[in-house]
């Protein structure tokens, strides 16, 4: 064993690399020196795949790799390979795929052994030390696998080539699934909803039973169906109001901070995994927002705005801009989400007599409370309404009310005096891209001018620090610690796609044809690099890279969310929206033949494949634009008008009245728009265009919106 007090890890980049720095475990980053010693030395590797977040993943390090015996055995016996799945998601879904082929299901930590040229021929997730939990130990798998490697070479061999065969069929799709039509698309959006109606759980929310997980991309789908009107709506109603409400006062929302934790570990969302990640509140975000549109609920707009406190608070880079990747669950191995639960002592501690009978029954705290680890400590959720604590404690609504708000203010303020879980301060492009795009539509719908102005710093720091012309986008913008020195990883499809996404919603945002001009030179780098011009669709990563070690080999065209939205068609959702605003064939040629590879097995994913439905709507339906010219008060109202009716497929945006307006417009209508002649008159106006054909222009605000109701709900 080395004598050293830190291994090759404290070298990285990643906080969860160098966490393990300290580790007995002669650990290796991922790269061409660990395989190349594993040949050498003719030994397996040891590949562990996790992320700083992870709670089984600081477990397993504790029990194994911080156990000298283990150590001694990993070093002997192994090269040993550790991954940060933000940071490399490229290698983390292949061998996901892998260990998911060998034992039906994956996860983090995920522990997979490879041959010396990195193909997997065993694996699994989270092992014991000893045998326990129904799974063997980890001493004994690796005294096995390493002699089974030495003694069995040829079903090592076999195994490992099986493998890698899986990898390579796992959303590969070789050759067109299906000929597209309106038809076909309108098939796989009602699949998404039917599958929606079948594991909707009409007494909890959500879908499916626990752990319970949201599937923003499907609510979405949900919502623009019904929003569009038609048949089916009191049960799409019913589907949406009670999962976003279930989800909002669950345990799974943090009732005192605001922002949802990842996901509930039991059906009822109470008891959730304690980590928050940037992604989950940015797609949710989108869900509330959107649901406060479609529903005209107050409620879901009142969540929107406590997802963004909490955003802004702990996960946003107030002073250079970007949004953090996420916030880890523990403080340490011995809680279980202790800094988020409370005890009824705890709580007697912090609030007055008022204030602690509103909380207990609002939040549902008692001296027993949901935690197995600690039967005192309380998740706290939504138990009770304030009509319902009014009467309980013979008080007016008003004063319950505000007895409640007292009590949730002193305990956050007590609670940030407790050891805070880990944010990890890591910016990556295409989560940040999510946010961007969830920030932008919020300050649209609700009116926020800092979330705006935040989204839009936050972009330009993409667009500065993380694009380069001659490399195109790196997928890691800033390393969460300072002293850390900087990797270059390529970006993936998904930052590609999502940074476009984003650019076109600052455009709209703000009517910058910078945004949109950028965001189509990043989507024109996308399909140079990552698509498939002989099956269609596009790679994960980029085509000619270098350095494609081990299962990287194995091509991958991403279709299903997981739970990001699916990079295939998002990149699809970029390029219909690039066509409709330039009505340039190839962007939707290539879009079509993205969406004609999946198109057979799109029914088949249901509420798996949300983001595929959004690409559907956006394919089947006329792309619908509403552009409001002028700066008054008329056109704050043709704004809003325009801005009010939900639709995935509707584009909205604002010019100011001058005699350029063409040079602020995209091609498809600075040919249509700009040549109004009402748009030449000083009165302010709002020109709705579908489908490439613009119609008169409206100068009334109930006019349009009553317009574009009927034109939406028509399609």
């Amino acid at each position: 064993m080395s004598t050293s007090t830190e291994n090759a890890l404290a070298q990285a980049a990643s906080s969860y690399l160098r966490s393990a720095a300290h580790q007995p475990i002669r650990w290796h980053e991922w790269g061409e020196a660990a395989f190349a010693l594993a040949s050498a030395e003719n030994k397996p590797i040891l590949l562990d795949i996790g992320a700083v977040w992870c709670h089984w993943c600081h477990v397993m390090d504790r029990e194994s790799y911080e156990n000298p015996a283990i150590a001694e055995l990993v070093n002997e016996k192994y090269v040993a390979v550790k991954v940060d799945r933000d940071e490399r998601p490229d290698v983390d879904s292949r061998y996901q795929a892998a260990v998911q082929a060998l034992s039906g299901q994956g996860g983090w930590p995920l522990t997979v052994f490879l041959t010396p040229d990195g193909k997997p021929f065993y694996g699994g997730t989270y092992f014991p030390p000893d045998d326990h939990y129904g799974r063997p130990g980890f001493k004994r798998v690796l005294l096995a696998i390493s002699e089974a490697f030495h003694t069995k070479q040829d079903e090592v061999k076999q195994s490992a080539e099986q493998l890698l065969s899986v990898i390579s069929q796992t959303e590969a799709f070789a050759g067109r699934g299906r000929d597209l039509s309106p038809a076909v698309m309108q098939a796989a959006i009602g699949a998404i909803v039917r599958s929606a109606e079948k594991m909707f759980d009409a007494e909890n929310g959500g879908f499916g039973s626990a752990p319970k997980f949201p599937h923003s991309s499907a609510v979405e789908v949900l919502l623009d169906r019904y929003a569009r009107g038609g048949g089916g709506q009191e049960k799409l109603r019913e589907i949406i109001d009670l999962t976003l409400t279930k989800m909002a006062h669950g345990g799974v929302y943090d009732q005192i901070a605001g922002g949802f934790h990842r996901y509930s570990v039991d059906a009822q969302w109470i008891v959730p995994h304690f980590e928050k990640m940037s992604y989950d509140n940015s797609e949710l975000l989108k869900n509330y927002v959107h649901g406060y549109q479609a529903l005209n609920e107050p409620f879901f707009a009142a969540v929107a705005k406590d997802i963004i406190r909490w955003m802004d608070a702990w996960l946003s880079d107030r002073e250079c801009g970007g949004f953090y990747a996420s916030q880890d669950a523990d403080i340490s191995l011995d809680d279980d989400g202790d800094h988020f639960t409370w005890t009824l002592a705890e709580a007697k501690e912090v609030l007055s007599g008022d204030e602690l009978a509103a909380a207990a029954l609002r939040y549902d705290i008692n001296e027993t409370g949901e935690m197995h680890h600690n039967h005192e400590k309380n998740v706290l959720y939504v138990r009770s309404s304030i009509e319902e604590i009014a009467h309980k404690l013979n008080k007016a609504p008003a004063e319950a009310a505000a007895a409640l708000t007292r009590a949730t203010q002193k305990m956050y303020e007590a609670r940030k005096q407790r050891p805070i879980p880990y944010v990890d301060k890591t910016v990556y492009t295409n989560w940040n891209a999510l946010c961007i795009s969830a920030y932008l539509d919020a300050a649209r719908a609700l009116r926020l001018d800092d979330a705006k102005h935040f989204a839009l710093r936050s972009l330009d720091r993409i667009l500065a620090e993380a694009w380069s012309n001659q490399r195109g986008l790196a997928h890691v913008i800033a390393y969460s610690d300072p002293q850390a020195m900087k990797r270059h990883v390529p970006g993936m499809l998904d930052d590609y796609a999502y940074t476009t996404i984003a650019c076109l919603d600052a455009y709209e945002a703000t009517g910058a044809l910078s945004y949109f001009e950028f965001g189509r030179r990043i989507a024109d780098r996308m399909v140079e690099g990552f698509f498939d011009r002989v099956g269609g669709g596009f790679f994960d990563t980029a085509q000619g890279e270098q350095g494609l070690l081990g299962a990287l080999s194995a091509r991958r065209k991403p279709f299903q969310d997981s739970p990001t939205p699916a990079g295939n068609p998002a990149a699809a959702i970029a390029l219909l929206r690039l066509h409709a605003y330039t009505n340039h064939a190839s962007y939707r040629e290539k879009a079509e033949a993205t969406l004609e590879v999946f198109a057979g097995l799109a029914e088949q994913f249901g509420i798996f494949a949300g983001t595929y439905g959004t690409a559907a709507i956006l394919y089947s339906t006329p792309h619908t634009q509403v552009v409001v010219i002028g700066e008054d008060e008329r056109a704050q109202r043709l704004e809003a008008a325009a801005l009010a009716p939900f639709a995935l497929n509707k584009a909205a945006l604002r010019l100011p009245h001058n005699e350029v307006v063409a040079q602020n417009l995209p091609p498809a209508l600075a040919e249509t728009v700009a040549n109004l002649p009402a748009v030449k008159q000083p009165e302010s106006v709002a020109v709705v265009c579908a489908d490439f054909a613009c119609r008169p222009p409206i100068a009334d605000a109930d006019e349009l919106e009553s317009t574009l109701r009927k034109l939406l709900a028509a399609r």
